[in-house]
């Protein structure tokens, strides 16, 4: 009698630097998403504290700016904590709102310079980290 063998299909391996790098980009989602928050919350609070000293060409209401940076944290945020699985969804959401964070950081740069390019740089190194190294654990 001829006895068949299971043929084993290698279990995907992968890449500790491409792990590593995706859990960077989730921690550095969240981390961009409370500066976010933050920075609405301080919009809406107090929003007088945000100083302009030169009239920019993007200059809106500190009220609205609030809004919009408190939602596009807290969207930031819980995508980021959402990449810790590996989901696809997530890493498509942080990798969008990181890069709509960028633009508001940027038109928001007037009120708090050093705080704006702070958090370009935090969401452009998220973006870095998800499109180049996120799909290698990524759910299917």
């Amino acid at each position: 009698m001829v006895q068949k063998q299971a043929v084993q299909v290698p279990a995907k391996s992968y890449s500790g630097f491409a792990i590593g790098m995706t859990m960077f980009g989730a921690v550095m989602a969240m981390l961009a998403g409370a500066f976010q928050v933050l920075f609405g919350l301080v919009a809406l609070f107090n929003d007088e504290f945000y100083v302009v000293g030169r009239k920019w060409t993007f200059q809106f209401d500190i009220t609205t700016w609030g809004w919009i940076h408190l939602i596009l944290g807290l969207v930031l945020a819980v995508a980021g904590f959402a990449l810790f699985s590996g989901a696809l969804w997530a890493r498509i959401v942080v990798i969008a709102a990181a890069a709509l964070t960028c633009l508001t950081q940027f038109a928001a740069m007037p009120y708090y310079p050093l705080w704006s390019l702070t958090v370009i740089t935090t969401c452009a190194l998220v973006i870095w980290a998800l499109i180049a190294h996120g799909k290698d654990i990524a759910t299917p």
